[in-house]
C-alpha cells in the first residue's frame, strides 16, 4: 500500500475514533487490517463495527453526520427488531467482514440496516445474536424494497436519483424488477448503476446507447462511491445479468471497455488491502482494435486474471498461461500464483 493511501486510511480512522470517544464510547479501537473501527460503551458489552471503506471519499461534516446517525440509531438486538430495517445493496469488495455473497462480476450483494441518518453492514457477528441463517437476512432486505414502482409516460432515458432512503440501484437485485420498466422506455430495459445515487435505464434498441456508456463511464470515474461502468439487462427467468456484445455488434467496443475498466478498479481496491505484493491490471486498446486487460508480472506477486501478461519483454495470453497458475484462497476478485 502506497505511503499516501495509508495515511489517508489512518486519518479517516482518526477522525471516527476520535467522534466516538468525544460521545462517551469507553472502548474505541482502529483495525487497521480490516479498515474497521470497533465501539462499545464498555468492556463488558459486545463491541459494535464500522466499517470504515464506505465512508471514504466524505468530508468531515458527512463523517460527523455518519457517526452521530450510528450513536443514535445502534444496531437492533433482536431479529424482530432488526428486519424491517434491513435493505440490500450493491457494492464492489469492501474489506472487514460484512455479510455478502456474490451478484455480477466483480460485484457483491451486502445487507445494511438503514437508519435514518446512517447504515451499517450486516455482519457475520451480529447474525449470530439474531440466531438467523445469511439465506434469511438477504431474503428479508430484499423484500423490503418490493414496493418500489415508477409510474410515469413512457421516455427514452429514464434517471433514479437517489435520495437517501430509495436503494434504486440495489433493485437490480430483484427478480423481474428490471424487465418490468419495458414500458416506461419502450422496449427491453438496459440499466447503468455507475454510483450509489444514480441509476440509468434506457432501451436496449436505444440510440442513446454509446452516450450513455460514456456517461456511466464518467459518473463512476468521478464519484467517490462508484458501483459499475458496466451495462445490465434481465434474463430469461428475469434475473439481471451483465449485457454482452458480441463481436462486430456496435456496442462491443463500449462493452469491452466498460469491464475491462471495473476489472482494473476492483483489482485496484483490492490491492490496498493485501499484505502480499499484488501486480497491478491495466486498461489497453482502443475504440478500433479493441480493450482488454493486461498485467505485468514479475512471477513472484500475486497476479490479477487478466487478458494478457507480460513477464519481462514476453506478452502471453492468458489461456496459454492459465495451465501454470493455480488460485490463491480466500481472494475475490481471484488472483493467481504459479502452480
Amino acid at each position: 500500500m502506497g505511503l499516501l493511501r495509508r495515511f489517508a486510511r489512518v486519518r479517516l480512522a482518526t477522525q471516527v475514533v476520535r467522534r466516538l470517544r468525544k460521545s462517551g464510547f469507553k472502548v474505541v479501537r482502529y483495525d487497521a487490517r480490516t479498515f474497521q473501527v470497533r465501539f462499545a460503551p464498555s468492556v463488558r458489552q459486545e463491541p459494535e463495527i464500522v466499517d470504515l471503506a464506505p465512508l471514504t471519499g466524505m468530508g468531515r461534516k458527512q463523517i460527523k453526520a455518519y457517526v452521530s446517525g450510528l450513536i443514535a440509531n445502534p444496531v437492533p438486538p433482536t431479529w424482530q427488531q432488526a428486519k424491517p430495517l434491513l435493505r440490500p445493496v450493491l457494492r464492489g469488495a469492501t474489506p472487514g467482514a460484512p455479510l455478502r455473497r456474490p451478484a455480477f462480476p466483480y460485484l457483491f450483494e451486502y445487507v445494511v440496516i438503514d437508519h435514518p441518518e446512517a447504515m451499517t453492514y450486516v455482519t457475520d457477528e451480529q447474525i449470530k445474536t439474531w440466531d438467523v441463517r445469511p439465506d434469511d437476512v438477504f431474503t428479508a432486505a430484499r423484500a423490503n424494497l418490493e414496493g418500489a414502482t415508477l409510474k410515469s409516460a413512457p421516455t427514452a432515458v429514464v434517471r433514479f436519483v437517489d435520495n437517501g432512503d430509495a436503494y434504486w440501484t440495489s433493485h437490480l437485485l430483484l427478480a423481474h424488477w428490471l424487465e418490468r420498466l419495458a414500458p416506461q422506455v419502450d422496449g427491453p430495459p438496459m440499466a447503468f448503476a455507475p454510483e450509489r445515487g444514480t441509476l440509468l435505464i434506457a432501451s436496449t434498441t436505444s440510440p442513446h446507447l454509446p452516450a450513455l456508456f460514456a456517461q456511466a463511464e464518467e459518473l463512476y470515474a468521478r464519484s467517490p462511491r462508484p458501483i459499475t461502468p458496466m451495462a445490465y439487462v434481465s434474463d430469461a427467468e428475469g434475473c439481471t445479468v451483465p449485457y454482452i456484445a458480441a463481436p462486430g455488434h456496435p456496442l462491443h467496443h463500449v462493452v469491452q471497455r466498460a469491464g475491462a475498466i471495473l476489472a482494473v478498479q476492483e483489482y485496484a481496491r483490492q490491492a490496498i488491502h493485501l499484505t502480499e505484493p499484488a501486480a497491478e491490471l491495466d486498461l489497453v486498446g482502443d475504440d478500433e482494435t479493441g480493450w482488454h486487460t493486461r498485467a505485468d508480472w514479475d512471477e513472484k506477486s500475486l497476479l490479477p486474471t487478466a487478458d494478457e501478461v507480460r513477464i519481462g519483454d514476453r506478452t502471453i495470453p492468458w489461456r496459454e498461461l492459465a495451465p501454470r497458475l493455480e488460485p490463491v484462497g480466500g481472494l475475490n476478485p481471484i488472483r493467481w500464483r504459479r502452480s
